[in-house]
């Protein structure tokens, strides 16, 4: 693999990831905006980790989502950064059980602080504010990567047409 460019197989692939990201989101009857959420799609950020294509596919996925369900045009750019962010760390992990973390810290950073910024809680300054909004994000996104994530990440490299499209490191 090119690092300069995707095959056709990858950017479908991408591709896929992207539509599955986003109709998780949107078709989900979960709270996937503000201060308490939980996106099921968000156990996806950890496959940067098995496959470099996941880091376009996660992007464009959760801008998708976010642009078709979120009602703040500023989480179209800072979730969508989150996401960028934690799958471009994540491919760069050597050890599979610290995949989860990236996607656990970007959102509670950086969605914490939109969230804080933009939903101002009532009676509460932006730190305490902050506080709790990066908990309550924290919280659902631990839930998903950490549980559901793992989880990919133990199942699909035993499936033999994905474990070939895997670096055996990653395996």
């Amino acid at each position: 693999m090119s690092r300069s460019r995707f095959t056709p197989r990858q950017m479908a692939t991408a591709g896929i990831i992207a539509a599955i990201y986003a109709a998780l989101t949107l078709l989900l009857p979960l709270p996937q905006y503000g201060p308490v959420q939980f996106r099921l799609a968000e156990a996806m950020t950890v496959l940067p980790f098995l496959f470099p294509e996941a880091v376009p596919g996660l992007t464009v996925g959760c801008f998708l989502a976010n642009l078709l369900g979120s009602p703040m045009p500023v989480d179209w750019i800072v979730g969508t950064a989150a996401t960028l962010l934690a799958a471009l760390w994540t491919s760069r992990l050597r050890h599979r059980a610290l995949a989860p973390l990236p996607p656990v810290i970007c959102n509670m950073v950086l969605v914490g602080a939109e969230l804080a910024l933009f939903y101002p809680a009532e009676g509460m300054g932006f730190w305490a504010a902050y506080g709790f909004n990066a908990l309550t994000v924290g919280i659902g996104e631990a839930a998903a990567c950490f549980i559901l994530g793992s989880l990919l990440l133990q199942v699909l490299p035993r499936v033999p047409a994905l474990k070939s499209r895997m670096a055996p490191s990653r395996v």
